[in-house]
């Protein structure tokens, strides 16, 4: 009986083991990017995250796209876009061409993802910190300069 006491005791502690680390691993945000790969938001840790709302009729979203891309190459900062509009498939891949994106798009809407309110005009640009946590919204068009003066960087 105490070899059966001792045996179901460790299945408890393995299953509360697995049970901690599923739950623990489905607080951290993660991403479903529209080529298919999924990411969580300690995948960019020690960067700056910058998630971007745009639309393709949005006339200062477009113009901010070359600013986006050139900030993407930075090291320190991941850009990514999510469309507005929530474009998919082929149309969405136009626009993708059409505007010149060169960073990843995420399907979700991420204000979900950090518990913050979908933005009411664009553009709109969600700063997440290094250490994977929402820091502020940078609302209207950015260049690299605003961005990195706002980063301090």
């Amino acid at each position: 009986m105490r070899i059966l006491t001792e045996s179901v005791n460790r299945v408890k502690a393995v299953l509360w083991l697995f049970t901690v680390i599923f739950l623990v691993g489905c607080s951290e945000p993660r991403f479903l990017l529209t080529n298919g790969d999924q990411r969580n938001v300690s995948s960019y840790q020690g960067q700056w995250l910058l998630i971007n709302y745009w639309a393709v009729w949005c006339k200062p979203c477009v113009e901010e796209i070359p600013e986006l891309n050139a900030l993407d190459e930075d090291a320190s900062i991941q850009v990514l876009g999510f469309n507005f509009d929530r474009e998919s498939g082929v149309e969405l891949e136009k626009q993708i061409v059409t505007l010149g994106i060169d960073f990843p798009l995420i399907n979700e809407d991420p204000a979900i993802l950090f518990d913050q309110p979908v933005p009411k005009g664009l553009p709109a640009t969600m700063v997440i910190s290094p250490d994977g946590q929402f820091e502020y919204w940078l609302m209207g068009p950015q260049t690299q300069a605003s961005v990195r003066k706002q980063l301090g960087l």
